[in-house]
C-alpha cells in the first residue's frame, strides 16, 4: 500500500520533470521555450527570420523535429535564457565572429540540418581547415541574396570578400562571363569540400574545362603536349588582360617551349612585325589545341 502511495506522488514529479516544468518542453540538451518567447526581446530579428526562405520553411512548414524547434533548432534551449531576463546563455549557440561560440560549435549547429549533398567533405577540407565558418558566407536572419542564403548579393561578391585576387582579376580585358550572371565560382569549385586539387568540381582541370570546351577535349591524332598536361599552362581561368585568358601573350607565349629552331620566331622584317601584331604564331598554327588532319603534325591544319 506504501508503494502504490509512493508512486502516486512521485509519478506526477516525473511527468513534470520530463516536459520541463514550468519553463518549457524538455527534450535532449535542456529546456525549450519555443520561438514566441524569443520575440519578447528579439521582435525585429524575428520579424526579419520569418521573411527568408529559411524561415518561412522553420516556422510555418517544418519538415523535421529540428525545424519545428524554430529559433532553437539552431540556437539551442533557450528556456533558462529566457528566465533569467537575457543573462544565461549556457547550452546556446551564438554565431559570428565575435560570438562567444566556437567556430567548430557554430558549424556543428548548421550541419545538423545541411551536412549531406556539396557539404559531405565540409571535414578536413580547404576552409574548414582555415577556420571559415559557415556565417562567413552566408546568412539566415535577412535575404540578401536571391539565393543560398548568401552574406552578399552574389557569389563573386560573397568569395571575393577573402579571394581578393580572383575577385580583381574579373575586371580585366578577359575574364569569365561571372559579373555576366552566365557563370559562378561555384560553377568550377565547392566551397564546402572537395577531394580534387584546388576545391575542382572535376577531378582535373581539363576535365573541368571540357565541360564547356568539348571541342578541346579530342581524341586528336596530332595531340599538342602542354594541352594534354593541363589548359592552365597556357590560360588563367580567373582573367588576365591578354586575349582568350592567355597567361602570356603571343608569341611569347609560344617561345616558352619553342625555341628560335627551322623558321624566326622573333619579328626581323616589316611582314613580321604585322604577323606579330595579329595572331602572330597562330596565323598558320590554327588548330594548336590538337589536329585531326593527316598533315596537321605542325597544327596548320
Amino acid at each position: 500500500m506504501g508503494f502504490v502511495t509512493s508512486l502516486s506522488v512521485i509519478l506526477p514529479l516525473l511527468q513534470a520533470v520530463a516536459a520541463g516544468g514550468p519553463g518549457g518542453t524538455m527534450q535532449a540538451g535542456g529546456r525549450y521555450a519555443g520561438s514566441n518567447a524569443c520575440k519578447d526581446c528579439h521582435a525585429e530579428a524575428s520579424a526579419q527570420f520569418a521573411a527568408t526562405a529559411m524561415g518561412r520553411a522553420m516556422l510555418e512548414h517544418p519538415k523535421s523535429d529540428k525545424e519545428k524547434l524554430g529559433c532553437e533548432g539552431c540556437h539551442g534551449p533557450g528556456a533558462d535564457h529566457v528566465a533569467s531576463g537575457g543573462e544565461n546563455k549556457v547550452g546556446m549557440v551564438n554565431y559570428g565572429r565575435k560570438a562567444a561560440s566556437s567556430i567548430a560549435e557554430q558549424n556543428a549547429s548548421c550541419l545538423q540540418c545541411h551536412e549531406g549533398a556539396a557539404r559531405t567533405m565540409w571535414d578536413g577540407s580547404a576552409h574548414e581547415a582555415r577556420d571559415v565558418a559557415c556565417t562567413d558566407c552566408h546568412t539566415v536572419m535577412k535575404d540578401v541574396s536571391e539565393r543560398n542564403s548568401l552574406r552578399a548579393a552574389s557569389t563573386l561578391a560573397t568569395c571575393g570578400s577573402c579571394h581578393l585576387q580572383r575577385r580583381s582579376q574579373q575586371l580585366r580585358f578577359s575574364h569569365m562571363p561571372q559579373a555576366e550572371g552566365k557563370l559562378e565560382c561555384s560553377s568550377c569549385h565547392n566551397p564546402h569540400g572537395s577531394p580534387n586539387d584546388k576545391l575542382l568540381t572535376a577531378a582535373s582541370t581539363n576535365d573541368l574545362c571540357y565541360q564547356c570546351h568539348t571541342e578541346k577535349r579530342g581524341p586528336f591524332t596530332w595531340e599538342h603536349p602542354p594541352v594534354l598536361e593541363n589548359c592552365s599552362n597556357c590560360h588563367d581561368a580567373h582573367g588576365s588582360n591578354h586575349e582568350k585568358m592567355l597567361v602570356i601573350s603571343k608569341a611569347r607565349l609560344c617561345q616558352q617551349c619553342h625555341v628560335d629552331s627551322r623558321h624566326p620566331s622573333r619579328p626581323y622584317t616589316t611582314n613580321d612585325l604585322k604577323q606579330w601584331g595579329s595572331r602572330q604564331c597562330a596565323n598558320c598554327h590554327t588548330t594548336i589545341h590538337g589536329s585531326n588532319h593527316p598533315s596537321g603534325f605542325a597544327f596548320t591544319r
